[in-house]
């Protein structure tokens, strides 16, 4: 196996199919990318059998073959060499990674061990990437990370009438995004997608057409030169609509920058721990942020803002609040609150397809 191809159409391509490798007991080859040259281009293909990230770029193939190469080393390497042509064989064992005067040696991973990539079978459909992988940033930050409960891992992908609603939480805050005209699923069709490949998702799809196919129990979104394919979930999702109030009678509209830049400050003075709360104090136009890290910082910081309410005071987990604030569109946030106890909901004021909802921190 022999190739050549540019430094920085590889570089990009091995760092987006690696973040689909992991280390697994008992598989070591899916620490690797695995590497296949044929006709005019190089394919690499990155999985942890949950999630597979598959790339294809042009390339000057001399011996067609394949191989797998230990994923961050193959990544870290190329990185690093000189820009123009690199050159890319197998020798024995070991691929031999050349750029100029650099070269370098690694020994491969057994490619008959690679798994196959997965076909998810099931009927196509073409919709735009770019709407679809904008609502996918908004809502996969509110999924939870914990595997221990797997169906919090997911987002919950719902046809409504001329669109989707996405839905994702970790049971400390929601994240509900509708989306209008695209026809991914049929009629009365929900499934649950594992939100780690939707990230990949909006990271591999930011325009352009993309074909989805959905399968019994994968889904893959894929273009003539890249595809994700990640798996889906089964189990019943919570009943999130419950959790929603049907109406606030606290109204908080603010500058969102202005609120954002205010959060990081009190989340310094935290130094990233969740048990230092943020307060927001809310009164007749006036917001006014606190934050005590015991005996060790605390500050002070007021925001010009239009309060519709009972004055009260609020806290809630500051990179919470912060995610949200970063998830909606527009220049004002809009902040509705019950009372300190009770869910809040965050929304941008002119976009209301985007709800955030999230539990404030009981504070003495």
């Amino acid at each position: 196996m022999k190739f050549r191809c540019e430094r920085d159409t590889l570089a990009e391509a091995i760092g987006t199919a690696q973040r689909a490798a992991a280390e697994r007991a008992g598989l070591p080859v899916l620490s690797g990318v695995k590497v296949s040259a044929v006709g005019d281009h190089v394919e690499l293909v990155g999985s942890d059998l949950d999630l597979t990230i598959r790339v294809q770029v042009p390339a000057q193939v001399e011996t067609p073959g394949d191989a797998v190469v230990p994923a961050k080393l193959f990544d870290g390497l190329t990185t690093r060499l000189r820009p123009g042509a690199v050159t890319f064989e197998v020798e024995g064992d070991d691929a031999r990674i050349s750029a100029g005067p650099a070269r370098a040696s690694v020994r491969l991973l057994p490619a008959d061990e690679f798994p196959r990539s997965p076909d998810p079978g099931g009927s196509t459909v073409t919709i735009d990437a770019g709407p679809f992988a904008q609502a996918l940033r908004q809502v996969t930050r509110a999924a939870s990370k914990d595997d221990a409960r797997p169906i919090l891992t997911g987002v919950l992908i719902t046809a409504t009438t001329g669109g989707l609603r996405l839905v994702a939480t970790d049971s400390y805050r929601l994240a509900v995004r509708d989306l209008a005209g695209v026809g991914m699923l049929a009629e009365g069709q929900k499934v649950l997608v594992n939100a780690r490949g939707l990230d990949e998702v909006a990271r591999v799809f930011s325009s352009g057409d993309v074909q989805v196919t959905l399968g019994e129990r994968e889904v893959r979104f894929a273009s003539e030169a890249r595809s994700v394919t990640t798996r889906l979930i089964e189990g019943e999702f919570p009943n999130y609509e419950q959790l929603v109030p049907a109406g606030y009678p606290n109204r908080l509209t603010i500058e969102r920058a202005a609120l954002e830049e205010a959060v990081r400050l009190m989340q310094i003075v935290g130094e990233g721990r969740d048990t230092t709360p943020v307060r927001l104090a809310m009164s007749a136009n006036c917001l006014e942020l606190s934050a005590t890290a015991q005996e060790r910082a605390d500050a002070v910081e007021a925001l010009d803002a239009k309060f519709e309410g009972t004055d009260l005071t609020v806290a809630f987990n500051p990179q919470f609040l912060l995610d949200g604030l970063l998830a909606i569109d527009g220049e004002e946030a809009v902040l509705e609150t019950l009372d300190p106890l009770k869910p809040a909901t965050l929304r941008g004021s002119d976009h209301p397809e985007f709800l955030y909802l999230l539990m404030p921190v009981r504070i003495s």
